[in-house]
């Protein structure tokens, strides 16, 4: 329907009711910042964080790490932390985000599987200092969970644990993505809905039938 049309509308309302026309506004409107905000918040999610919101960090007391996982050939700028998209070579990037952890030896195991005691072990670097504050790996995984262990041997050590899933479905994301859409078009059926039902609409309706024939 034009807008045109819609508004004519409110011409066959005596008195300047058109109730069903701003109905239809109010409604239109309420998707629109439904929709941006549902969208806002999912754009928002994938954006800046601050440094103890990042779901990469990992803290203990005042020490923070955090984890890069790069798989060039998928996407060349891309970075990601816990979900890896797809198995084959992933470069594995540790920065020692706090100065004190580049002056006492870092070890850094790579897992297959979920739990240190049962999976194997697939890379295991020495503790040493890194005085850059990096450490990077790279490895070939295979489709399925991972475990990455960093381990500063300090008294007492620091264990910071990473758990990797590689090119599986991560059904909340999958949610977060479709529930605006969704959401989205369940108010638009209700916006048809009403307009459907409108005894206004209807007779507007009928008088352009009437004009036609």
């Amino acid at each position: 329907m034009r807008i045109i049309e819609l508004a004519k509308l409110e011409t066959l309302t005596p008195g300047g009711g058109f109730v069903a026309v701003r109905q239809i506004k109010q409604l239109g409107v309420a998707i629109f910042i439904l929709v941006m905000g549902l969208y806002t918040s999912a754009v928002g999610a994938h954006g800046k964080t601050s440094m103890e919101d990042d779901n990469c960090m990992r803290r203990i007391g005042e020490n923070m790490v955090h984890l890069s996982t790069y798989q060039p050939q998928v996407d060349i700028e891309g970075h990601y932390c816990t979900e890896i998209p797809k198995a084959g070579d992933a470069i594995f990037v540790i920065d020692l985000v706090d100065p004190e952890l580049r002056d006492i030896p870092i070890g850094v195991k790579i897992i297959k599987g979920s739990k240190a005691s049962e999976g194997e072990a697939i890379t295991s670097l020495r503790p040493a200092l890194y005085k850059d504050g990096v450490i990077s790996t790279q490895n070939v995984l295979d489709q399925g969970k991972y475990l990455v262990l960093v381990t500063a041997e300090g008294i007492p050590p620091l264990n910071y644990e990473y758990h990797l899933r590689v090119e599986m479905v991560n059904y909340a994301n999958v949610f977060r993505a479709a529930i605006g859409p969704v959401v989205g078009l369940l108010l638009a059926t209700i916006l048809v809905y009403k307009l459907l039902r409108s005894r206004r609409f209807r007779d507007w309706l009928a008088s352009r039938r009437a004009k036609k024939s």
